[in-house]
């Protein structure tokens, strides 16, 4: 009996349907046409091809408006269900009350997919979460030890040379981890959601100051026209929108490059722009910049982690805003964000 109800899937039915259509059209058709002429004596010189036509198209309009409202509506809400699972969102459900056995399947086999992703995706980011804070302590120890050596006076050139790279590298590590706990606590939402008003203009100019090393190392020029924006969010988490964005455009440019910062309200909203005069962004990653740990220069993998972008555009979004990438003509790469 199963198998018997398996082979009667939806196409079968839609080819039932379309031959009634056709035999309804059909039928209906002559019979129409002898009514009209036992009852009525009424002898109808219309084509009987064009009654076809006609009966034919009210009958399909209504079967077809049948097939959409029972098949073809759920399977364009699975489409669109889809569409945001593979865009991460995993807190998906569909309404599996569907009278149509095959639909009502599928929808609870979908409903236990994004079920389970839910549940891959918790038991990874507290994994993330715990072997990060239980990094940090060792991390913390080395660096601390490296210290110590480096004050001492009887150690070699060599030697001194080996402990600046330990230093250099578990300061990366404890960079890593930072941003990697910071981006698992934004995206489960368990940072402090509080939100106030400060100058967001004066954000942006003390991140500036605070790169200060950085930029006078490669005597990099600024250019910063900035409005006086007051703004409602959380400012620890946008400062690090702002540090990110402008070292990367220190980062990215060559020596005596130049900086552009614009900052401005327009129609109700923000919108913040960050230039360098580098080279650009591979056509091939820009798609693929905001993606956690994508680094689109190889050669620069020792310089970053390839979390920030992604960190940037997951703070925005809780802040519903949105940042986005683009090459410029004249050569450098322009980030855009919009609040």
């Amino acid at each position: 009996m199963k198998k018997l109800k398996d082979r009667f899937n939806l196409r079968v039915q839609f080819t039932i349907i379309i031959i009634i259509t056709m035999a309804v059209s059909i039928g209906g058709t002559y019979a129409l046409l002898w009514l009209l002429n036992k009852f009525l004596d009424y002898s109808l010189v219309i084509s009987p091809i064009l009654w076809v036509l006609v009966i034919g198209l009210t009958t399909g309009g209504t079967l077809s408006n049948y097939i959409g409202t029972r098949f073809l509506d759920p399977t364009t809400e699975l489409g669109k269900s889809l569409k945001k699972v593979a865009q991460g969102d995993f807190n998906v459900t569909l309404d599996a009350a569907s009278t149509h056995p095959m639909v009502k399947d599928i929808y609870e086999n979908f409903n236990m997919m994004t079920q389970e992703l839910r549940n891959t995706e918790l038991l990874k980011t507290d994994f993330v979460s715990s072997v990060s804070h239980e990094f940090k302590t060792p991390i913390g120890a080395i660096e601390g030890y490296a210290m110590l050596l480096q004050d001492t006076d009887s150690i070699t050139p060599e030697q001194q040379d080996c402990i600046d790279k330990i230093l250099y590298n578990t300061k990366r590590l404890s960079g890593l981890i930072g941003n990697v706990l910071l981006l698992s606590k934004v995206d489960n939402q368990t940072l402090p959601t509080a939100k106030e008003s400060f100058s967001l203009d004066e954000q942006i100019r003390q991140c500036i100051i605070a790169s200060e090393p950085l930029w006078e190392a490669k005597n990099i020029e600024f250019d910063v026209d900035l409005e006086e924006i007051n703004y409602v969010g959380n400012e620890e988490l946008m400062s690090h929108v702002w540090n990110n964005l402008i070292g990367n455009a220190i980062k990215f440019n060559p020596v005596g490059g130049l900086v552009r910062i614009r900052a401005c309200s327009l129609n109700g909203g923000i919108t913040v722009t960050v230039e360098d005069s580098g080279p650009g962004i591979p056509a091939e990653s820009l798609s693929h910049i905001f993606d956690k740990f994508y680094q689109a220069d190889p050669s620069r993998m020792h310089e970053g982690s390839g979390l920030g972008l992604s960190l940037v555009q997951r703070i925005l979004e809780l802040h519903n805003g949105s940042v986005a990438a683009e090459n410029l003509p004249e050569g450098g790469a322009r980030f855009t964000v919009k609040l």
